[in-house]
């Protein structure tokens, strides 16, 4: 079934269908819609990992490692 998504969430929902399973992110216009579908994805999937960093950098590091 086909569905009309805005662009964050068609970015968000592109990456779950790539296999990703973390995200990292700091909430920043425009791309904190994506950081709130991350959050509420990841309350719904326990294997989703998430984090809201407090700045740009530290979410870089957390995706490096």
């Amino acid at each position: 079934m086909k569905r009309l998504v805005q662009g964050n969430e068609a970015v968000f929902l592109g990456a779950l269908k790539a296999g990703a399973n973390f995200f990292a992110g700091y909430p920043i216009s425009p791309s904190s819609e994506i950081l709130v579908l991350a959050a509420e994805h990841a309350v719904r999937d326990p294997g989703f990992k998430f984090i809201q960093s407090e700045d740009e950098l530290a979410a870089a590091n957390a995706i490096i490692g």
